[in-house]
């Protein structure tokens, strides 16, 4: 187990806060590959040699230098490669790290769903489930020439190679991110369409002050609903110019949704995710006439600045009638 996959559990909007957590883990190894908002990927191999130490041992000091130095808690996932620390992650609590070690490589993976497999989406996943290949222990199990007609020849050999634990991906350090992601799940399956829309406004006012806090703009915005079933829609639409502006990025989301058409949708969660990130300063803004949209973005303005000052929760006088 040499790679770690680690989660801090920061705030929402304090993605800030994630540069200095990838200080601490280049202290001990500089092979670090952000994940924003909120992760990493560490190569402890050559840490392993130079303290003497598992990267199960060193995920244990890693937390708590988190939580001493920062106060945040953090989940880890630890595995051989990138793909198996990922999956490891998701099963991972605060104080506990998930650990596959090589041998067990293929018992983990066994009985995993298909759709748990980094790169095997809804499609891909309802295919193959159609033809009984629901885990990956069958995926696993099946020929490869089988998987290939199903999948394509270059997607059925990566298929065939993850279900038996070929795990060929690296960490890459410096990696920028180009999206920001953020997910209102619901307490109980939800119907209401009306609830749908005020999750996703909160969604899109969260990015909006997350990508106006690191000074960058939008290209594009993804939405991802998923269902009761474990099944998800993902839709992508580019928007009319680079924007940081919520209700922009509101008025985008609710077209992706209203695109989709649900009818009694048993919904679980929504997941919004700006697209093609670049820094506001490269980005042109359409002048408008407008005296309302001024008005807004003055407003969120000031916003950004009580929120900056004292938290992501802070109330603007005024404004609680919105």
């Amino acid at each position: 187990m040499t790679i770690l996959c680690v989660r801090f559990q920061l705030p929402p909007m304090y993605e800030a806060a994630l540069p200095g957590l990838l200080g601490l883990l280049e202290e001990f190894t500089p092979v670090v590959q952000a994940l924003p908002p909120d992760g990493a990927l560490a190569d402890l191999r050559g840490a392993e040699r130079y303290f003497g130490r598992t990267a199960v041992e060193l995920a244990s000091v890693i937390r708590v230098r988190a939580l001493a130095l920062h106060g945040v808690d953090c989940v880890i996932g630890a595995g051989p490669g990138p793909m198996l620390a990922r999956m490891a992650l998701r099963e991972a609590r605060p104080g506990l790290t998930r650990a596959v070690a090589e041998d067990e490589v293929r018992e983990f993976l066994a009985g995993q769903p298909v759709v748990a497999l980094p790169g095997v989406g809804t499609r891909t996943a309802r295919t193959l489930c159609e033809y009984g290949l629901d885990s990956l222990g069958r995926v696993a199990a099946a020929p490869l020439s089988t998987l290939q007609r199903l999948v394509g020849a270059r997607a059925g050999r990566e298929l065939h190679e993850k279900a038996n634990g070929v795990d060929r991906g690296r960490v890459v350090p410096d990696v920028v991110s180009r999206s920001l992601a953020t997910e209102r799940p619901f307490t109980r399956d939800e119907l209401d369409p009306g609830r749908h829309r005020r999750a996703l406004l909160s969604a899109a006012e969260e990015l909006g002050a997350r990508l106006r806090a690191l000074d960058q703009v939008c290209r594009g915005l993804t939405l991802t609903v998923r269902y009761a079933d474990r099944s998800a829609t993902t839709r992508t639409r580019t928007l009319p110019e680079p924007t940081a502006h919520s209700p922009a990025l509101t008025r985008a989301a609710y077209g992706l949704y209203e695109a989709l058409g649900l009818q009694r949708a048993r919904v679980r969660a929504v997941v919004l995710r700006a697209e093609g990130l670049d820094p506001a300063e490269q980005a042109s803004h359409q002048l408008t006439f407008d005296p309302v949209d001024e008005k807004v973005r003055r407003i969120e303005e000031v916003a950004d600045r009580v929120r900056a000052k004292f938290g992501p929760h802070a109330v603007i006088p005024g404004t609680l009638a919105a």
